[in-house]
């Protein structure tokens, strides 16, 4: 387990959420970590940070810059998690989407360059691949959706994020790093997750809804993992100005194989169902992970069934059905 960071003040819009509620009980061993959540997305009830004297939550949008340039304070760190994400929420609310992910962005970015900051990470998707990614490269071309389609809004933004936050870095000299996440799994995900909605209907016996004919393909990284690429990249300075895709493509499977693998793995009499998309989908997501392998030393371990059966498990015991 590799956790170095010692001393910092830690900024985390978002970080109430699914993957910051892991990352802030790694960091918050020494040091001051500070949330700043408008709690749409609240996984940090299932943790015990709330009681941790490190750890600051303070309630707030991340299009206050106001609020936000006062909570920032002393932070050297920042960790931008704040953004719409999931499709079904995208679809719904695409301005706002534009609005958070790019401008909220936007907000992060000004405020860090008018400060001493060691360290300022964008997260950003797999997305910015387009719908066929098999084993992307972080030099690959990038795709933009078509205009018209709202699925595609939130890779645009994000998109459209890194290329601002790469901008700081080369104008400002801002020490950033961007972050391309794989379909990051594991307990207390509470967004729009394929594995946490197939797990939640398995255990209660209810039919698993797979849209369009289960082919897709994806590569699944169990949030341990991700959380431990993070670490390295925060703890390296060779990190500072690169992107970096973060997954497992030994994990790869069809979105069917994975709700039955979750049928049998959770002793579940779930029936699987098709629907058809009213958008289009991502139809391969693998990612080429050679960069940070090579420059930082990571290697994910915990493949697709163990880290079924220990989300299964997570949500059997502590999931309110």
């Amino acid at each position: 387990m590799y956790n170095l960071i010692k001393r910092k003040k830690i900024f985390i819009p978002g970080g109430a959420g699914f993957i910051g509620s892991w990352l802030c009980e790694r960091l918050v061993k020494n040091n001051e970590v500070f949330v700043y959540d408008n709690k749409h997305r609240y996984a940090l009830n299932y943790t015990d940070l709330m009681k941790n004297s490190n750890f600051h939550f303070i309630k707030g949008d991340i299009l206050n810059k106001k609020l936000l340039e006062q909570s920032v304070g002393k932070c050297n760190m920042i960790i931008n998690l704040a953004a719409i994400a999931g499709i079904d929420s995208v679809v719904i609310r695409p301005i706002q989407t534009m609005r958070i992910n790019l401008i909220g962005a936007y907000n992060l970015l000004e405020i860090a360059s008018k400060r001493k900051i060691d360290l300022f990470i964008t997260f950003s998707t797999s997305e910015v691949y387009g719908p066929f990614i098999y084993r992307a490269d972080e030099k690959d071309m990038t795709t933009q959706g078509e205009v018209g389609i709202l699925r595609w809004t939130y890779s645009v933004s994000k998109l459209a994020t890194e290329h601002l936050t790469y901008c700081y870095f080369k104008e400002y000299k801002l020490p950033i790093v961007i972050v391309r996440p794989f379909n990051v799994y594991g307990p207390r995900q509470v967004g729009e997750g394929a594995v946490q909605k197939f797990i939640l209907s398995a255990l209660k016996n209810e039919d698993l809804v797979i849209y369009g004919d289960g082919n897709q393909i994806r590569a699944w990284c169990y949030i341990d993992d991700f959380t431990e690429a993070m670490l390295l990249i925060m703890n390296n300075k060779q990190s500072i100005g690169e992107v970096f895709n973060i997954g497992n493509p030994k994990s790869t499977i069809t979105v069917l194989s994975l709700a039955e693998k979750i049928i049998k793995l959770s002793n579940s009499s779930s029936k699987i169902i098709f629907r058809q998309h009213d958008y289009p989908d991502v139809e391969i997501r693998v990612p080429s992970i050679h960069k940070i392998e090579t420059l930082l030393g990571y290697k994910p371990r915990i493949g697709i069934e163990e880290g079924i059966i220990r989300t299964i498990e997570w949500y059997r015991k502590n999931w309110d059905r």
